[in-house]
């Protein structure tokens, strides 16, 4: 079992960006649960377990920079105080992201998603929370959402956090898949595990998405014949 985290990058991000990491590099923050199924060269088949996040939506036809920091912003505001009780709740990681294909309703579920008019923008909460125990927002456009647990293809890679750089790994990922003959549900998503002061070749980010199986050279025999 290893621990790993969802869905992002920030390709302009805040200076409070910063200020979440201090205290402890990223492997020392709770991540999602996952276990390595399989693994193919650079890629890695994904076993996610179900976890919390705390999401908001980023409409009125944001860029992707606007509303990346816009959305870190809220939800920042959130885990340090922004809820009922006022909780202070621990930063975790990656700070996800990824497009979508149709509108989001503000009450669906870090992660960053967009539409024609909408980007999604969300961080894992702590393990120990629930849906019942999640300290609930005071700004009505941030949402506690569980993700379910789902199978990713992923592949990691280091550098910077650019648009280039994401564009070109998420194209590798997509033949790896289309070689494999899997099926996708979803959206790509990307994950931002490193502060920004990390050097570039230091970092890890991931390009990800859900698939519906794993490769054939994957399965057991008896799955294979079935197959």
């Amino acid at each position: 079992m290893q621990n790993a985290s969802l869905k992002n990058l920030f390709f302009t991000i805040p200076v409070v960006t910063g200020l979440i990491f201090i205290g402890g590099p990223a492997m020392s923050l709770e991540q999602p649960s996952y276990t390595v199924v399989h693994a193919d060269g650079d890629i890695e088949y994904r076993q996610y377990d179900a976890y919390l996040v705390a999401e908001t939506v980023i409409e009125q036809g944001a860029d992707y920079q606007g509303a990346g920091n816009e959305g870190f912003r809220r939800l920042f505001r959130y885990i340090t105080g922004g809820n009922q009780g006022r909780a202070k709740i621990s930063m975790t990681v990656p700070v996800a992201q990824a497009p979508v294909s149709e509108k989001i309703a503000m009450t669906a579920p870090v992660a960053q998603t967009r539409s024609a008019d909408a980007w999604r923008v969300a961080f894992m909460l702590p393990t120990k929370y629930t849906l019942d125990t999640a300290p609930q927002p005071t700004d009505a456009r941030v949402q506690v959402v569980q993700k379910p647990g789902r199978l990713m293809a992923v592949l990691r890679y280091s550098g910077r956090w650019t648009q280039a750089n994401y564009t070109r790994k998420q194209a590798d990922l997509s033949r790896a898949i289309e070689l494999a003959d899997v099926g996708t549900n979803g959206d790509f998503e990307s994950a931002l595990y490193d502060p920004p002061y990390k050097l570039p070749f230091l970092r890890r980010n991931e390009v990800m998405i859900e698939v519906d199986r794993l490769p054939v050279a994957a399965m057991e025999p008896e799955l294979v014949a079935a197959y």
